[in-house]
């Protein structure tokens, strides 16, 4: 009587202690991933980043003089969107057939979580460009050649400053509440100034710049320097890419740190990061001549860093969970968004 029941637990046991071990191998394997990034996925991120540079570049002309239509911006905006989704999916593929599912998922919302922070602060970046090209004077046709530069640049500093900020908080872990308190602070600065005129003209850095540097009264077509009575001088349109080059250095300021709050591992930071910037170009031509019906968006903004800010001062209190940050700066942006187009919708619409 008991022999089959005595052969059935016998069999089943094994079965049981060799899937829990499999269970106790897989969770530990989780765990001890600091990164998902390996070689090759390094390589590819990289590679997908050059092949598209390239195409714009060389084919698109992205350098050169070049008027970028509404449908352009349109285009391109999508394509970098697409982009940025379909690696997403792929990491989300890869992670769930080497890893765990809830693994898979809770990388791949931080990956996402990481892209929106990052695209929605970069809003900011397209008003400043705005106000700055519209100070110097730089016509549609030439500021695509200025963003190109503009976002190369961006390129290389946010990595450099990446891996730099996962150095600083891996050695340091209680900058991230020096990280958070200063993101507090920007948030509510922001909300305060959102309303205030910015004056380009009182600028410390550009009245220095004037001074310590000959200049052309007026641009040189697309050159950035020219030679006029065996003087080199520098047109408005060099002066104009160095301050684009120094208002996202000022915008890194505030969305690294931003993105350190849903997660340390430099793969998903940088390339989070990246593909934000990579579609920062196309995104300003198309809100520049709308830019005005987004007239709320910046107490978005300022919304989502008191929030990351909040979020990463209590990080060792209560590690507020993925799916919330995601799911709450999309309902913030979104909904300066909304409330800036019903508040700007003309009258006769």
């Amino acid at each position: 009587m008991f022999t089959p029941l005595l052969s059935s637990l016998s069999a089943a046991v094994p079965e049981a202690l060799q899937a829990a071990e499999n269970s106790l191998a897989t969770a530990a394997q989780t765990a001890a991933v600091t990164s998902i990034g390996t070689w090759w996925m390094w390589v590819i991120f990289f590679s997908i980043v050059l092949v598209v540079l390239a195409i714009d570049l060389i084919f698109v002309g992205g350098g050169k003089q070049h008027r970028v239509s509404l449908k352009e911006a349109a285009s391109w905006s999508l394509v970098w969107v697409t982009l940025a989704l379909s690696f997403g999916a792929g990491l989300w593929w890869y992670l769930d057939a080497y890893y765990t599912r809830e693994f898979a998922n809770t990388k791949t919302m931080e990956y996402l979580t990481g892209y929106l922070i990052e695209k929605s602060l970069a809003v900011d970046n397209v008003f400043v460009w705005l106000m700055l090209f519209n100070f110097f004077a730089i016509p549609l046709e030439l500021q695509k050649r200025v963003l190109t530069y503009g976002v190369l640049g961006a390129i290389i500093l946010r990595t450099i400053m990446i891996f730099a900020g996962v150095w600083l908080i891996t050695h340091f872990h209680w900058l991230l509440y020096v990280f958070g308190a200063f993101l507090l602070f920007t948030g509510i600065k922001m909300w305060w100034m959102a309303d205030k005129e910015v004056h380009m003209e009182n600028n410390p850095l550009l009245i220095w710049m004037k001074k310590r540097f000959a200049m052309t009264n007026d641009l040189r077509g697309e050159k950035f320097f020219v030679v006029e009575n065996g003087v080199k001088l520098m047109t408005p349109l060099f002066l104009a890419l160095i301050m684009v080059e120094i208002s996202d250095v000022i915008f890194a300021v505030d969305s690294i740190p931003a993105i350190f709050a849903i997660t340390s591992d430099p793969f998903i930071v940088l390339t989070s990061n990246i593909f934000a910037i990579l579609g920062l170009r196309a995104m300003y031509f198309l809100l520049a001549d709308m830019a005005d019906r987004f007239a709320y968006i910046k107490y978005g903004l300022a919304l989502v860093l008191i929030f990351i800010g909040i979020k990463m001062i209590l990080i060792d209190i209560y590690k507020i969970p993925i799916g919330i940050s995601l799911t709450t700066v999309a309902v913030l942006i979104g909904g300066s968004v909304l409330i800036s187009l019903i508040k700007t919708k003309p009258a006769n619409s």
